[in-house]
Parts: C-alpha cells; sequence; structure tokens
C-alpha cells in the first residue's frame, strides 16, 4: 500500500510538472517562433509534410484487408452502416449498404468484347495525363485535355451494332445483380450517367481530370448515383501495377485489386468513401455502371 501510495505521488508530481510546462509552452514557443530563420521554418514544413505523408501511407497499407487479383470469389460481401445521403424512394433506395464482389461475372469472351470497345474508341483520342475516358451514352472522349464527341469527331462510324448489344447485355446483367444484392424491388432502379470506360496508366497528370486518385464520395461528385458498379477489363500485377481501388473506413481500409471479369458494386453514399491507387506500370481499364432510383436522372441504353 505504501509503494502504491508513493507511485500515485510521483505521478501527480510528474502531472503537476507536465501542466506547468504545458502553461509555459505558448509563449516559450513564440518566443522561439520570432526567432526562427526563413530555412528552420522550411525544415519544420517538411517534417510536417512527412509526417503527414507517412500517415497516409500507414492509412493505405496498415489495417487493410485486400481481395486480390490471384484470388477468386463467387460473390463476397460486406454491409456497411447507411449514411443518411438518399431520400426516399420506397423500394430502391437502400434498406441497407455495403459492397460485394462477384469474380467471373462475365465470361472471357464478353471481357474481350468490351475491352476492344474501349480501345477501338480510345484510339480517336486519348488524355493528355494518366486517364482516359469513353461514354457510348453521350460520345464524351478524353483529347488532350478536352472531351469530343466521337460520334461527331470520328471518321465513319466507330461502333457496330453488336458492340451496343453486348454492352447493353453486360449492362442489364449487371443492373439484375444490383437489384438482388440490395433487395430493389420491381422496375425502380434505373441506368444513369455518367456511366464509362476508363483507361488509367501511369503518365502525369496534367489535368484535373487525371487526378483519380483523390478520396471522394460518389454520391457527392454525382448526386445521380444510387449504386455503383466497376467491371474490370484487365488484372492487376499482370496487365498493370497499382491501381487498386480501396475503401477508406474509419479503423481501416478495405482493398479490392482489379481482376479481369471482377465485378465490384457498392452504395453510392458517404458509407463508401473510396479512392484508386495510382496505377504505377501498364494499362488498367474498366468499366463504370452507375444506377439511380430517381427516374429525372434515368438514361437510355447507347444505340450510336
Amino acid at each position: 500500500m505504501k509503494r502504491a501510495k508513493e507511485g500515485k505521488s510521483k505521478e501527480d508530481k510528474k502531472s503537476k510538472e507536465s501542466k506547468k510546462s504545458s502553461t509555459v509552452a505558448p509563449a516559450a514557443a513564440a518566443e522561439e517562433s520570432s526567432g526562427l530563420s526563413g530555412t528552420r521554418y522550411i525544415l519544420r514544413y517538411l517534417l510536417l509534410a512527412f509526417g503527414v505523408y507517412l500517415m497516409w501511407r500507414r492509412q493505405d497499407t496498415e489495417k487493410s484487408t485486400i481481395l486480390a487479383a490471384k484470388d477468386v470469389f463467387r460473390t463476397r460481401g460486406m454491409n456497411v452502416t447507411c449514411a443518411k445521403d438518399y431520400g426516399s424512394f420506397p423500394g430502391c433506395s437502400p434498406q441497407f449498404c455495403g459492397r460485394v464482389v462477384m469474380d467471373n461475372f462475365v465470361s472471357e469472351a464478353d471481357v474481350g468484347g468490351l475491352l476492344d470497345i474501349a480501345k477501338r474508341g480510345m484510339e480517336q483520342g486519348g488524355g493528355a495525363g494518366g486517364a482516359t475516358i469513353l461514354d457510348l451514352h453521350s460520345g464524351a472522349l478524353s483529347r488532350g485535355k478536352e472531351f469530343v464527341n466521337i460520334y461527331k469527331s470520328a471518321k465513319g462510324s466507330v461502333f457496330t451494332k453488336d458492340d451496343f448489344e453486348l454492352y447493353k447485355k453486360v449492362k442489364n446483367r449487371v443492373k439484375r445483380a444490383v437489384e438482388e444484392q440490395f433487395a430493389v424491388r420491381g422496375r425502380k432502379l434505373y441506368l444513369t450517367h455518367p456511366t464509362f470506360f476508363s483507361r488509367m496508366n501511369s503518365k502525369p497528370a496534367v489535368t484535373s481530370h487525371d487526378e483519380y486518385w483523390h478520396p471522394h464520395i460518389d454520391r457527392t461528385t454525382y448526386p445521380s448515383f444510387f449504386y455503383t458498379s466497376l467491371l474490370y477489363l484487365t488484372t492487376a500485377h499482370s496487365e498493370f501495377e497499382g491501381g487498386a481501388f480501396v475503401f477508406l473506413d474509419k479503423h481501416s481500409n478495405h482493398t479490392i485489386e482489379p481482376r479481369a471479369g471482377r465485378l465490384s458494386f457498392f452504395t453510392s453514399g458517404s458509407e463508401n468513401v473510396h479512392r484508386v491507387t495510382p496505377v504505377a506500370l501498364g494499362t488498367r481499364y474498366a468499366i463504370t455502371i452507375s444506377f439511380t432510383c430517381d427516374k429525372k436522372f434515368a438514361i437510355e441504353d447507347p444505340s450510336g
């Protein structure tokens, strides 16, 4: 008991000393700050920046569950608490939120067909930086620092009737998967914009459109989104390095590595903050297909 009291006495003493030092610290810091040279300011800034960088790297690498490209999952899901981002659309807006991954969702032939559509379209343009977008609905295509309409700028027809039929078939299958997994009833889910092919490589960013790696919320960026899906057309560690999809959760990250034929879909609200890691080597292709519960945001299938 005596030792315990002595220990407590020492702790009280340390606590008083700590409080005393914290009381005088601001004055001391102000005095020191007034005498700092420009060089010391820069060093302090660099140390702070490096500390932030280490925290960011730790967030991306530690405490992370990874669905690797080499792994195959028939269906794997994870529930998360819904944010209040959706309004009231009975039978459609999420009653529960989460993420789902399905491997081999489409055949190798269909993956190859979609990849061919993406490559053929992007040959008509190409972003100045590391990201290129092709939207078959609006015709939007990255070209240099701008966007052009591929249906107006291309000489002749780029896409065939079979291309649009394949696109529609895959889109309908994705839509059914979203409806089944998130219990959307009846014909209350609609395709919405933007829905697009993406190509990412290691070229440096030139415009803000190239900076795809920033954390974001789909429904904040695109208010039409209720459910987001990505179908990967190439495979990490085989055709490119980097380009992983990372959900940034409170206590840990959940990372999905792209695999050709892998479908990943999730509720689009602030419960699913995410980012894509920069592609370091090779080229990553995917298609984003988005859905809404609000009929005013619905779009038709593309026909050229």
